[in-house]
């Protein structure tokens, strides 16, 4: 049987073998409670210090502002609900973009039904918010701004060093949704001027059910559970001690692996869309190609319907998607696309392909002859069912 091509990185990736490794004795025999003071306990307690300190080297922060979630959807939750009930400046007003995560757009939603008014911001053809829409948009009652850093349905990546400089400057706090991004690019929350970050294991190869925040000292958040002390007492409940385990063996694979990453992997990429375009035609980019991660490629077929392209696909043995996995089984179009301004056809007929360190050059090859045969075969039936 034929192996099967998984490019849907961005929906989520495989667990490293190096990371389950990692994890495994977590799993088994060091299965202590981190919050126990006998030695069992302080063997996990001493893992779990280790993890943080390895997620905080990855971002360029301080071990004690990494705080450890379920993922990048509680992350997001935390940040701005967490703001909004701070109370730490006089303000009810969030600026937000109109292509953020789902984690982060429902919240906002939620949040305007206990008070919170909230600006969208769009973005321009590219897919890129304009930093000057985000100032225009903050005013004396603004507490948050929140702008993801990648998206991750075109992988464009946002200005967020211009976005944090107007947000400093107002002595506003920013967030960032960098789930897509963290593991993938380099992530200084420093040089981004981030205030609070959202990152999530299974991104990056680590295991599902584990992420993190990173959370500026001094800034005030409320909690996001109550009852325990763990995690400075701020985030309640017993750790997940293998999934942190294997979310810092990730972050030091991340970090062993950004130079090839890049190179490889962008490299990869632009010559299976150069290749799709020579064969195919009627193929184009969808967001910027200068200001994107070198995993993803969303990709605009004319004459193509995108949701029977990815079963078409899924039969010949290749994975990919239309858009984000949160949004599977959805009647509605990419809001991502549609903020773009890109017309309902070429929505219509987009497909995301995501990459990661484990793709090969001989699956890309034949992932492209499966492409060019499906597109080519779905186009012949499209136009004879017109004629």
């Amino acid at each position: 049987m034929k192996a099967r091509i998984y490019l849907d990185n961005s929906a989520t990736t495989r667990t490293d073998d190096l990371v389950l490794e990692a994890m495994l004795p977590y799993l088994r025999d060091r299965f202590g409670n981190a919050s126990s003071i006998h030695t069992f306990g302080q063997e996990a307690r001493a893992a779990v210090e280790e993890a943080r300190c390895s997620v905080a080297e990855l971002l360029g922060a301080d071990a004690r502002e990494i705080i450890f979630t379920s993922g990048g959807t509680e992350s997001d939750n935390w940040a701005l609900r967490g703001v909004f009930r701070s109370g730490y400046r006089p303000g009810n007003h969030i600026v937000t973009t109109r292509i953020e995560h789902p984690a982060v757009l429902a919240t906002c939603k939620a949040l305007e039904a206990e008070g919170a008014e909230v600006t969208y911001v769009p973005v321009d053809h590219s897919g890129r918010v304009d930093p000057a829409d985000i100032a225009a948009a903050a005013n004396h009652r603004t507490i948050l701004i929140s702008v993801m850093h990648a998206n991750n349905e075109t992988g464009v990546i946002q200005p967020l060093e211009e976005i944090g400089a107007i947000a400093r400057e107002r002595g506003i706090l920013l967030h960032t949704d960098a789930v897509q991004s963290v593991g993938k690019i380099r992530v200084d929350v420093r040089g981004l001027g981030v205030d609070l970050l959202s990152l999530s294991g299974h991104k990056f190869h680590g295991p599902k059910g584990i992420g993190a925040m990173f959370v500026r000292q001094g800034t005030r958040l409320a909690p996001f559970m109550t009852g325990g002390s763990q995690e400075r007492k701020r985030r309640a409940g017993t750790e997940n001690v293998p999934g942190i385990v294997g979310l810092g063996a990730a972050a030091r694979l991340a970090a062993e692996r950004f130079a090839g990453l890049g190179v490889r992997t962008g490299t990869l990429r632009d010559e299976f869309e150069a290749a799709l375009e020579r064969r195919l035609g009627g193929v184009s980019v969808n967001g910027s190609k200068e200001h994107r991660l070198p995993t993803v490629s969303n990709l605009s077929f004319q004459g193509l319907e995108g949701e029977a392209a990815v079963i078409a696909l899924d039969l010949d043995g290749v994975a990919v998607s239309t858009g984000s996995a949160c949004s599977s089984g959805s009647l509605e179009p990419s809001h991502v696309l549609t903020a773009m301004g890109l017309r309902p056809e070429v929505v219509q007929g987009s497909l995301r392909f995501s990459f990661c360190w484990h793709n090969s050059e001989d699956e890309m090859r034949e992932a492209l002859e499966v492409v060019v045969k499906v597109v080519q075969r779905l186009r012949d039936l499209r136009g004879k069912a017109r004629s």
